[in-house]
C-alpha cells in the first residue's frame, strides 16, 4: 500500500481536480483529502478520519456507503460480460431489465429509457432529441432553449449553457447563443417583498411568457427545469410554480424537460420529483440515485409523445444518428437494478419524507431564531440553511460565500460534510436516503455549535 505523503504527493503532481482552485490546489494553500471507505452515512479518508457525509458524495449515495448487494451485482456483472455496445439493436440481460424497471416507477405517460454515463452527457442527448424531434415535424427555426438562472444541468457545452450560474459560464465562452435564461423561483430572492408565494409563481409565468413572446414561440423548442433548484441553493418550488409554467409551455407548443438527476429515486420523498409537484414533462433526465453513484450511469426517459415523433424520423432520415460508447453499459445497469431493489427493499423513499420532515423541522428549532438565519427550507433529505447579514431585510453578505465557506470549513472540523453552495452563503444538505433521525441530531447539534462559532 502506498504511504499516505506519497499519495498526497502524486495527487498534487498528477491529478486535475474538478471545481477546485487548481493554483491553490498546487501550491498546497488548500487540504487534499484521500477517501478510503465508507458505510451508510459515513466516510473515512486515509488519515482515520471518520465523517459523517451530510450530502451523500453530490446528492448521489441515495442508498449509503458499503451496500454488498450493489457491490456484488457488479462484481457478477463483471465476471460475466464487462461490456457489450448498445448500438444496432444490441442490449443486455442488466440494461433490458434495469430499463423496464425505471418505466414502472416513472410517470404513466414515459416510453423509453436513452442511456449515458453522467447528467451532463443525458442533458447533451436531450437537446439533440429536442431539436431532432422538430426537424422531423419540419419546424427548423424551433431550436431555442429556455432555462432558468441558478438552475443546473451540468458542465457539457449545450448542459453548461443550460446551467444559469456565473461559475460555470466565466471563461468559457457560456452560455451558447441557443440558450436563454428566465427568472429563478427563488422565492426567498424575490425583489417585491410583498409578493405571497402564488403572486410570485404568477409573476415567473408571465415573465416566462414575455420572454417567449420577446423572442418568438416559432423559435423556442423546450423548457429544462429541476422540479427543485438543486445546485442553485436547494429551493423547492414556491406554491403553485408548476401549474402556473406548464399552461405557458403547452399554450407555446414548448417541450417540458424535467431534469431530475437530483431529485429522482426519492430524493424528494417521492420517487420521481416531477410526480411530486404535479409536472408532466416530456422528457426526463435521471443519473445520480439510478445508481447511487456505485457505478456511472445516466438516463433520458422520453414520452410517448416524444417517441412517436422519433420513430417517424427514422422512417423519414433512417438511423437515428445520435450514440456514446458507454451507453447502457452493463456494469452500471446491473448496479442500476441492485440499487432500485435497495431503494424498495430499505422503504426509502418513505424515509426521505419522514426523516426529512424531522431534520428540517430540528434545524429550525436549533438556528431557526438565529439573526443571521434567514430561511431553513427544503423537501424531503433536501435541505439548506440560508444565512444572511441582515435577517429583517434579507440583505445578503457583501463577500458573497465567504461565510457559507467558513461554516462549511466549522462543520468539517465537527465530522459532518455539508456543501457551500455557490452564488449565496447558503448550507446545503442531501445526506444518503437511509439516514436515521439521531443521525440527523448529529448533524443538527454540529451545525449549532459551527454557527455559534462563525457567527456567535
Amino acid at each position: 500500500m502506498t504511504d499516505i505523503n506519497t499519495l498526497e504527493n502524486w495527487d498534487r503532481d498528477n491529478f486535475f481536480h474538478p471545481s477546485t482552485h487548481l493554483a491553490n490546489f498546487a501550491r498546497g494553500d488548500m487540504p487534499n483529502r484521500v477517501i478510503k471507505g465508507g458505510k451508510g452515512v459515513f466516510i473515512e479518508d486515509i488519515n482515520g478520519n471518520r465523517l459523517l457525509d451530510a450530502f451523500a458524495g453530490l446528492y448521489c449515495v441515495n442508498v449509503g456507503y458499503g451496500r454488498q448487494k450493489v457491490i456484488d451485482a457488479i462484481s457478477q456483472q463483471a465476471n460475466q460480460l464487462a461490456y457489450y455496445h448498445a448500438y444496432v439493436g444490441h442490449g443486455t440481460e442488466a440494461s433490458i431489465t434495469l430499463s423496464k424497471m425505471i418505466l414502472d416507477r416513472a410517470p404513466a405517460h414515459m416510453s423509453k429509457v436513452y442511456y449515458g454515463l453522467s447528467g451532463s452527457d443525458a442533458n447533451e442527448t436531450n437537446i439533440k432529441l429536442v431539436w431532432y424531434y422538430n426537424n422531423v415535424l419540419g419546424r427548423p427555426r424551433k431550436k431555442k432553449i429556455i432555462s432558468r438562472w441558478r438552475g443546473y444541468h451540468g458542465s457539457g457545452l449545450m448542459s453548461g449553457s443550460l446551467t444559469g450560474l456565473q461559475l460555470f459560464h466565466q471563461q468559457f465562452d457560456l452560455p451558447l447563443s441557443q440558450v436563454i435564461h428566465t427568472e429563478a423561483p427563488y422565492y426567498y430572492l424575490r425583489e417585491d417583498g410583498n409578493l405571497s408565494e402564488e403572486q410570485f409563481s404568477a409573476h415567473c409565468a408571465e415573465e416566462l411568457e414575455k420572454l417567449i413572446l420577446r423572442e418568438g414561440a416559432d423559435t423556442i423548442a423546450a423548457f429544462i427545469g429541476e422540479p427543485a433548484l438543486g445546485t442553485g441553493g436547494l429551493v423547492p418550488p414556491p406554491k403553485g410554480y408548476w401549474e402556473a409554467i406548464q399552461p405557458v409551455l403547452s399554450k407555446h407548443d414548448i417541450l417540458l424537460i424535467s431534469d431530475e438527476v437530483v431529485t429522482g429515486f426519492g430524493r424528494l420523498g417521492s420517487m420521481f420529483g416531477s410526480e411530486h409537484y404535479g409536472m408532466k414533462p416530456d422528457i426526463i433526465t435521471i443519473a445520480k440515485g439510478l445508481t447511487s453513484a456505485y457505478a456511472p450511469l445516466s438516463g433520458s426517459i422520453v414520452s410517448d409523445k416524444v417517441w412517436q415523433v422519433l420513430e417517424q424520423g427514422t422512417d423519414k432520415f433512417g438511423v437515428f444518428g445520435h450514440g456514446w460508447t458507454y451507453s447502457a453499459h452493463p456494469i452500471g445497469a446491473a448496479a442500476g437494478i441492485a440499487n432500485l431493489e435497495l431503494v424498495d427493499e430499505l422503504n426509502l423513499v418513505a424515509n426521505a419524507a419522514e426523516t426529512g420532515a424531522y431534520f428540517k423541522q430540528a434545524l429550525r428549532e436549533a438556528i431557526g431564531d438565529h439573526p443571521h438565519v434567514g430561511e431553513v427550507r427544503g423537501e424531503g433529505l433536501l435541505c439548506a440553511v440560508e444565512f444572511v447579514d441582515d435577517k429583517a431585510s434579507r440583505k445578503r453578505y457583501e463577500s458573497l460565500g465567504s461565510v457559507g465557506g467558513q461554516l462549511a470549513s466549522a462543520l468539517l472540523k465537527r465530522g459532518v460534510i455539508a456543501r457551500a453552495m455557490p452564488q449565496g452563503d447558503i448550507l446545503g444538505f442531501a445526506p444518503p436516503l437511509c439516514i436515521t433521525p439521531d443521525e440527523c441530531d448529529q448533524v443538527v447539534a454540529a451545525l449549532k455549535d459551527a454557527v455559534t462559532e462563525v457567527l456567535g
